[in-house]
């Protein structure tokens, strides 16, 4: 049965199309992924596909009696008790899978609190709980990970799996788009684009396309080189030329190339690759770090230490100002220079505290903070910057201090892909995706050395989130993330600081590692005492912290993260050169396997030393 039916409908914003002509067909039992940079129109094809809004030409057609429930990004909720406005208007059989639903998404404790009091991300949680308990012939979902801790997306993603309706999703979550959608919808440049499969199918067809393109471009250029060549033979040869031929070379010559949707590099800097070889393809810039102080001051020895920290707020349901439950207490942590730290934990545990608390935006209510002499912080929370809608994006780059328009911030607004045209844009009329990059690029605009990220993936696309994993991966500074992604927490962070009950334990190997042990049941999860952060990282079987008899703390802390980085670089070159590898093989090139096979077998035997001074370190630590 066809759900909706889509023919050549445009969208336009006032300063460009966002859409033209797009033609699109969803049945029952497809599962369609929506991707595209910021501002191409994804929100606007959801409201226009489910009724909401109308297209400025063409027609949408929607099945008889099909039944379209709709989550958008903004919620909008009935007054009254939570419980009521998820229940309103469904069968009151349902109300007991609408408590299951709500506790999946950690609302659990709020059931009878007022929509009114909620914040903006616990009342998206509750009109998605609204969404998935009414009957749908067809699903639309606006971002719906947004506001959800790990938890929650792993039971949202697994939920969506298993529906058997329509499914229309806008999602930066390359791990929901890989498992609940079939098909991918593109939008690039006004076009659509549908690939099969989900996120791998994705980029496996963009790339095809842009390799396409690269070929029709080559063969273009060709064809007019010749032609001008041929124009260029003198008026008389010309004149004796058919007129449709001189037409249509004249028409190649002119003609040129479709715009990348962004030019540049995002980031700071020199937009180099890896190899050195300069930008990504087209609209495929990326941040590039460098060793330039200017991008990340130089740090001392001492980043950010807590001793003994704690920290609990006002009970909610106590008018009498009595103080509520420890979010966390006896918290030590020492973060080091160049550290890669993320911090995990479900909802309401005081993972966005505990950096108000790093930040000094909140004096904690037990312990002390000491921060380093030469530390420069930002920190983008997940409010972000305060825009003024009045604004143009160049005046808020500059400032209250500085000119309007300089060279220095003509070129960082060009590195955000915030072009000519964009930086003379009101923000009033930014999306929010486009926000959220302004926002971010008013927190590294201030050239910090400690970087503090609070949800920084909410409303990025995925273009940008590609490009600020890239950037973070040779930024020199010390970098602290609070995430629901679980990709970027992946590529990003090398410790996770789980956070739970009060209780905190440090788990190398990232989220990966921190995953792993929780899925087999080992120490993934909170110790079960305050725990010393920095004496070493917990281990699957060991989760209690031992200051070490031989070496002291630190020493033995320094030394298992220099293990750590030894193992990250040499798993890095493992897995390079065996592209490199296979790539020589299906060339048959005899000298390049021979120098690859001695260099990969000399980076295994490296990492297999780094792993095993790593499992003495930490023995030594548990001794």
């Amino acid at each position: 049965m066809i759900l909706v039916d889509a023919a050549a409908i445009t969208a336009t914003r006032p300063d460009k199309p966002l859409f033209t002509n797009l033609s699109l067909t969803i049945a029952d039992g497809d599962r369609l992924g929506v991707v595209g940079i910021n501002g191409c129109g994804k929100s606007t094809l959801l409201r226009i596909l489910a009724g909401i809004s109308e297209p400025e030409s063409g027609v949408v057609r929607r099945g008889r009696g099909v039944r379209i429930v709709v989550l958008d990004q903004e919620a909008v909720l009935s007054p009254g008790p939570v419980r009521e406005a998820v229940i309103a208007g469904v069968d009151a059989a349902k109300a007991w899978e609408a408590e299951s639903i709500l506790g999946h998404l950690g609302m659990d404790g709020l059931l009878d609190a007022e929509v009114a009091t909620l914040s903006g991300g616990q009342a998206k949680r509750v009109a998605l709980a609204r969404a998935l308990l009414q009957e749908a012939d067809l699903l639309v979902l606006d971002e719906p990970t947004n506001h959800l801790d790990l938890d929650a997306i792993g039971w949202l993603e697994e939920r969506l799996a298993r529906w058997r309706g329509g499914l229309l999703l806008v999602t930066h979550d390359r791990h929901v788009l890989d498992r609940a959608c079939t098909k991918v919808l593109e939008l690039d440049r006004g076009t659509g684009y549908v690939h099969d499969g989900g996120y791998q199918g994705y980029l496996e067809g963009r790339q095809a396309r842009e390799e396409r393109n690269a070929a029709s471009e080559s063969t273009r250029q060709n064809l007019a080189r010749k032609e001008l060549a041929w124009l260029r033979r003198g008026a008389p040869a010309r004149t004796r030329k058919p007129k449709a031929h001189i037409e249509s070379a004249t028409a190649i010559v002119n003609s040129r190339a479709q715009a990348a949707p962004r030019s540049g590099a995002l980031g700071f800097g020199a937009a180099t690759s890896r190899s050195g070889e300069g930008e990504k393809g087209p609209g495929q810039g990326s941040f590039r770090a460098s060793a330039d102080e200017s991008l990340a001051p130089r740090l001392g020895t001492k980043v950010i230490e807590l001793e003994g920290v704690g920290h609990r707020f006002e009970a909610r349901d106590d008018s009498s100002g009595a103080p509520g439950a420890w979010l966390f207490r006896k918290l030590e942590w020492i973060l080091d220079p160049g550290g890669r730290y993320g911090i995990v934990g479900p909802n309401g545990t005081g993972k966005s505290t505990l950096l108000d608390v790093l930040a000094g935006r909140l004096v904690p209510e037990e312990g002390t903070v000491a921060v380093g002499p030469t530390v420069r912080l930002s920190y983008s929370d997940q409010l972000g910057r305060a825009l003024d809608p009045t604004q143009r994006v160049r005046e808020a780059v500059a400032g209250p201090t500085r000119p309007v328009g300089t060279p220095e911030d003509k070129r960082l607004m060009e590195q955000f892909w915030f072009e000519d045209d964009a930086q003379f844009a009101p923000i009033s009329t930014l999306s929010g995706g486009e926000r959220h990059r302004l926002q971010l690029l008013l927190v590294l605009a201030e050239r910090p050395n400690v970087l503090l990220l609070d949800e920084p993936t909410n409303d990025l696309d995925l273009d940008t989130l590609r490009a600020l994993e890239d950037f973070l991966d040779d930024w020199p500074g010390t970098l602290v993330v609070v995430s629901h992604d679980r990709s970027f927490m992946d590529r990003t962070v090398e410790d996770v600081l789980a956070i739970e009950h009060g209780r905190a334990a440090l788990v190398a190997g990232g989220y990966a590692g921190w995953r792993a042990l929780r899925d087999a049941g080992g120490s993934g999860g909170p110790a079960p005492a305050p725990v010393r952060a920095t004496a070493r990282p917990v281990t699957a079987g060991a989760v209690a912290i031992a200051e070490a008899k031989k070496r002291s703390s630190s020493t033995l802390r320094h030394l298992l993260k220099d293990a750590e980085r030894d193992m990250t670089k040499a798993t890095k070159d493992r897995e390079r050169l065996s592209v490199e590898l296979d790539a020589a093989v299906a060339a048959r090139d005899g000298v390049a396997i021979g120098t690859l096979g001695h260099a990969l077998a000399d980076a295994q035997a490296r990492l297999d030393s780094a792993e095993e001074r790593w499992l003495e370190l930490a023995a030594e630590a548990e001794g």
